[in-house]
């Protein structure tokens, strides 16, 4: 009987869960699929109780993004989950998408972990546009993907 292996994890991480984490999972899921890599992405936030103004179980502004490329993001839509011990310790990569931000949060919560991270520097929406912050996250999201792909 043929041996089932598991495709590798990278967890992406941001504050709230919510915005750039969940864009970067569904957008990369999409990728990887289209480009057959044994990669699958999942994601969480550092500190939802910062994330008082996210509604519902996604932004508006990922889904809006993700209906312009054609990407269902249907099977995405759940509640947004804070990042545990085993979270980290399942994922083969994990990427915080701003290191700003997301260091301090990494270095007080889960200190063994914030030098394992790779960290990308794609700002909130307190620091660009959601079309600012959205192409940047597109721009790092299929950098990965081409990192991932088998020579």
């Amino acid at each position: 009987m043929a041996e089932t292996r598991r495709p590798k994890t990278v967890l992406f991480l941001c504050t709230g869960n919510y915005y750039r984490s969940r864009f970067a999972e569904v957008l990369f899921n999409h990728h990887a699929e289209r480009l057959n890599l044994d990669w699958r992405a999942d994601s969480r936030g550092l500190a939802l109780e910062f994330g008082i103004w996210n509604i519902g179980p996604m932004s508006e502004y990922v889904v809006a993004r993700l209906a312009e490329q054609g990407i269902g993001c249907h099977g995405y839509l759940r509640m947004p989950l804070r990042v545990s011990e085993a979270d980290l310790s399942r994922a083969d990569l994990i990427v915080a998408v701003k290191e700003a931000e997301h260091r301090p949060l990494l270095r007080q919560r889960f200190p063994d972990w914030a030098d394992r991270v790779e960290y990308w520097h794609v700002h909130d929406l307190d620091g660009a546009t959601p079309q600012e912050a959205l192409a940047g996250l597109e721009r790092e999201v299929l950098a990965l993907a081409g990192r991932l792909q088998k020579p």
